[in-house]
């Protein structure tokens, strides 16, 4: 990995350590000017900036604070994520369509800058000095890890994106500072699932976050990357922009961290999935955790701990509807809630028995988890028998190939695909009933006011109907 420039290594700017060492280091002002007003952290994902006038919404979302000071974490625009991914793909595996998929990419971003800057703009020149970066690295055979790879890549909708809306905000009259995520975020080198050194996080933040905030009542960044001690990219686990507005709630002890979604809060059910579902007020902390653990999409499952740890208010509101009033998740107290069904689709239930019939004992299950964590498969539900042991995990094929390669030498193992596991948080009996119409259930387990169901379509038999003579 010898890469020297960009997404894949990026030196800090001599003149930026120079001049804002001094002024940090004075007697305090720069630091209490800042802070005197405290901060709020926004998060836009794909959907709220997929297009033109998607943006154009957000920018009059903001303008209701103007005078705020808010950090801006945007995720990439609308299914970009997707459409690197495939890049990716066709780069590792050097198919005839890899350009013609990163062609399609660069265009649809050009097609939005088009409808929000004159020709000439700045922007034009920033995006397509952004995109370079794939092409410098397309250009030569793949050589490293597909994750790597997947990170260097993958994490150009993000740049690109942020770049898009920073330029149009301050064209609007809203003065926005650009922000590298890189910059604040350190994270180890455990690539596409970085896991986060709040240490050195915290200080490149006191060195960074006051001086762009004393600047400007709006600073943007990405969501979902951070780096390396090395500068390389790494990113936080797809979905993971919310994360990245936790962190960033988290070392600037903001006042509050708000999500900005499609739908109107946090709802009982997937409106896609299911009717009449409806929106919770209020959830406390630890019932939130609970929720993203099992598989909600509203917050990525790593978001809640950061701002937990120092009380800091989630609102998750709607950017369709800016004035409604949405989700808050906030500290204990006595709430009830309805039943709350979380559907995670692409499972697959792994039967494991030894080979020589011996019990499955403790250094089978180390043995096990290791593996798990080699592969980083998720590990959703589990079931320890005398001679097998039984496990739902997420589907990743890439990952699991791998797994079920290593098993082979030491275990039996028999794989269903195809599932679904069913999570009702306080479940209701008539619930479960209703979810399990036209189902199979391979698999269930509950715990106190929880049950999970890993379940199959199968056709729902009928009696026939005899034919009189």
């Amino acid at each position: 990995m010898n890469y020297i420039c960009g997404a894949f290594s990026k030196p800090y700017p001599l003149i930026f350590i120079l001049f804002a060492g001094p002024a940090y280091f004075e007697t305090g002002s720069l630091i209490l000017s800042t802070m005197s007003k405290a901060t709020k952290i926004f998060k836009f994902g794909g959907a709220s900036i997929k297009d033109a006038d998607a943006i154009k919404n957000v920018a009059s979302i903001l303008k209701a604070y103007a005078e705020h000071k808010i950090l801006i974490v945007v995720s990439a625009m609308g299914k970009t994520t997707n459409a690197l991914e495939k890049v990716v793909d066709a780069y590792v595996n050097q198919s005839e369509d890899l350009l013609q998929h990163f062609e399609t990419v660069k265009q649809s971003h050009f097609a939005i800058i088009e409808q929000l800057f004159p020709q000439g703009h700045e922007i034009f020149t920033s995006v397509s000095d952004t995109f370079v970066e794939i092409d410098w690295m397309i250009e030569e055979d793949p050589q490293d890890e597909y994750d790597y790879i997947y990170d260097q890549i993958v994490s150009i909708g993000e740049m690109v994106s942020s770049k898009i809306i920073a330029a149009y905000l301050s064209d609007q009259g809203l003065g926005t500072s650009w922000l590298d995520a890189r910059d604040v975020i350190q994270t180890d080198n455990t690539y596409r699932d970085g896991k986060v050194d709040w240490a050195q996080t915290s200080k490149n933040a006191d060195r960074v976050l006051p001086v762009k905030l004393a600047d400007n009542d709006f600073v943007l960044t990405q969501g979902f990357i951070g780096g390396t001690s090395e500068n390389f990219t790494t990113t936080l686990g797809r979905e993971g922009s919310d994360y990245s507005a936790a962190i960033f709630s988290y070392v600037l002890d903001a006042e509050s961290m708000s999500i900005w979604k499609d739908v109107p809060g946090i709802l009982t059910g997937d409106p896609r999935l299911f009717d009449n579902v409806t929106k919770i007020d209020r959830l406390t902390y630890m019932e939130a955790i609970e929720m993203t653990y099992y598989g909600a999409k509203v917050i990525h499952p790593k978001t809640i701990k950061p701002i937990q740890n120092k009380s800091i208010p989630l609102y998750v509101k709607s950017f369709i509807d800016p004035e409604g009033e949405g989700t808050l998740i906030s500290g204990d107290g006595e709430v009830s809630y309805p039943p709350v069904v979380v559907v995670e689709r692409d499972q697959a239930l792994l039967h494991i028995s030894t080979r020589d019939f011996s019990f499955v004992a403790e250094h089978h299950l180390g043995a096990l988890f290791a593996l798990f964590d080699k592969y980083r498969i998720k590990v959703n539900m589990m079931q320890n028998m005398a001679i097998s042991f039984s496990v739902c995990v997420t589907n990743i094929p890439r990952r699991i190939k791998g797994l079920l390669e290593e098993l082979d030498a030491s275990f039996n193992v028999r794989m269903d695909e195809g599932l679904e596991l069913i999570t009702v948080r306080h479940y209701k009996e008539e619930v479960v009933k209703t979810l399990l119409e036209g189902k199979m259930v391979l698999f269930e387990e509950r715990i106190r006011n929880t049950i999970q169901l890993v379940v199959k379509d199968v056709p729902v038999m009928k009696r026939k109907v005899e034919e009189k003579a």
